[in-house]
């Protein structure tokens, strides 16, 4: 007999699924109440560091340049008040094979599904992570599987989606196109079951921990080419692995740099809504993904996700669409780097940050991504004036996420908004509470609470007896 492959009972039998298709028994991870034990998981299911660079040294992944941006520097320097500009760096991470830093995750989710057996590999993603995976299941000799969200109703399609579509293809993936909607999980969770696949999610400790390498390698790069460490790495933040595990890989390397997340902001629009879905120009480092994620990260494909950003987020800042389109040019015409959209969300923010620190002080991005016919900013603003968004100059504080780009008249006009993560920890303990149907909370659970937001013990309680919450 056929098994059901309606919603719900694709649904009902995802931790069955999942399970499967990783290898992973979460339960054991598990604690008494809401919580589990992240650290075990990550020691116990990921590969210790000097592991993780041999398996990426051996497959073109890592030891990526570390660059000084000397002419945005001296840029941000103009505006900066005297003794103020810090020195921006860059991770050229596009010298990746892939041509990101989502090679890193892919590296050890492929290897891991190569040792133990699997035929195949299979994630859903908007296209860089796609084509990570699809490059690295290459190399093993393994079938890929890409589920891409990319079109409306009309089946029109976004142009950085289509270019990353592109060189999945390129790499040997099948490439699963989908309209926006519910449909992506439940065809990813159709397909693991079918072809018996390795889920090579976003989410799993392997890629999560792939992601240190990144963060360890710029500390160490800083110290040999500068003689310092830096004093804040940038982090473009969408799901939250990028952070999480570039955070990890810092502190591992003994550094005590503040590590902050930057993200487009695109307050007002909804990422599953057909209406909305081509109103935007960026198809990740957005709101629209980075709010939901931190606040309940266990939305992911995985019973646990294993990108926790509150836990390593020091601070988080927003940008607008039209000043990341200016500093990608900017970059271009003035450093001779074409690169693509995701790093030069969190390299805007820095040029912006750079301003208010002193010119002795460090900043990293610690990311860039290849860039495509699709992912150029004349392609996206093109398509933005198609589906009815207004492109002008002027003040991006002006911006209109649907509705007006706004690229800015001068450079001065750059800024990274920052953002009240007290705010964000509110709405994480909220989803707490509903999600796990709380009515009373155990030292265990606050521990938990705390952990996972990086919050006191009484910001938690007293967000807990908000909600009417006991506390035992």
């Amino acid at each position: 007999m056929s098994k059901d492959l309606s919603y719900a009972a694709l649904n009902a039998r995802k931790n069955e699924i999942m399970q499967s298709a990783m290898g992973i028994d979460y339960s054991k991870f598990e604690l008494p109440g809401i919580g589990f034990d992240y650290e075990q998981m990550m020691r116990e299911v990921a590969y210790s560091m000097e592991e993780m660079e041999r398996i990426q040294r051996e497959h073109a992944v890592g030891n990526t340049p570390l660059i000084e941006l000397r002419n945005l520097t001296n840029l941000a320097r103009k505006y900066a008040p005297a003794g103020k500009g810090a020195r921006i760096f860059v991770k050229d991470e596009a010298c990746n094979a892939s041509g990101s830093f989502k090679a890193r995750r892919a590296s050890i989710a492929v290897y891991e599904a190569k040792k133990k057996g699997y035929k195949g590999v299979i994630c859903a993603t908007s296209g860089n992570y796609g084509a990570a995976v699809a490059a690295q299941a290459a190399m093993y000799g393994l079938n890929c599987i890409v589920v891409q969200e990319c079109y409306d109703s009309r089946k029109v399609g976004q142009p950085e989606i289509l270019e990353k579509q592109r060189i999945c293809e390129a790499f040997g993936a099948e490439v699963v196109q989908l309209t926006v909607g519910p449909e992506l999980f439940t065809t990813l969770l159709q397909l693991l079951e079918e072809t018996g696949y390795f889920n090579a999610s976003l989410y799993t400790p392997f890629g999560i921990a792939g992601v240190e390498t990144l963060g360890y390698e710029l500390v160490e790069q800083c110290r040999a080419q500068i003689g310092c460490d830096p004093d804040m790495v940038l982090a473009t933040n969408a799901g939250g692995g990028n952070i999480t595990g570039t955070a990890r890989g810092v502190r591992k390397a003994e550094c005590d740099a503040e590590v902050c997340g930057v993200s487009i902001d695109l307050k007002g629009l909804h990422m599953a809504s057909d209406h909305d879905f081509n109103k935007k120009s960026f198809t990740t480092g957005h709101t629209g993904f980075g709010m939901p994620f931190m606040t309940w990260p266990d939305r992911s494909d995985c019973p646990r996700n294993a990108a926790r950003m509150l836990r390593y987020m020091d601070g988080f800042y927003t940008v607008k669409q039209g000043e990341t389109f200016y500093i990608t040019e900017a970059l271009a015409s003035l450093e001779g780097y074409e690169r693509g959209p995701a790093g030069n969300i969190s390299l805007t923010a820095a040029f912006a940050l750079a301003q208010e620190m002193d010119k002795e002080q460090v900043i990293v991005v610690q990311e860039t991504e290849y860039t495509g016919a699709g992912k150029h900013p004349m392609a996206q603003l093109s398509f933005a004036r198609e589906n009815g968004v207004e492109v002008v100059f002027g003040d991006p504080d002006d911006d209109i996420p649907g509705k007006k780009i706004v690229l800015p008249v001068s450079p001065d006009l750059i800024k990274a908004r920052k953002q009240n993560l007290d705010v964000t920890r509110r709405s994480y303990i909220k989803n707490c509470v509903k999600k796990n149907v709380m009515t009373q909370a155990t030292p265990a659970d606050i521990q938990f609470i705390m952990d996972d937001s990086k919050a006191s013990r009484e910001f938690v309680t007293e967000e807990l007896q908000k909600h009417n919450v006991e506390i035992l």
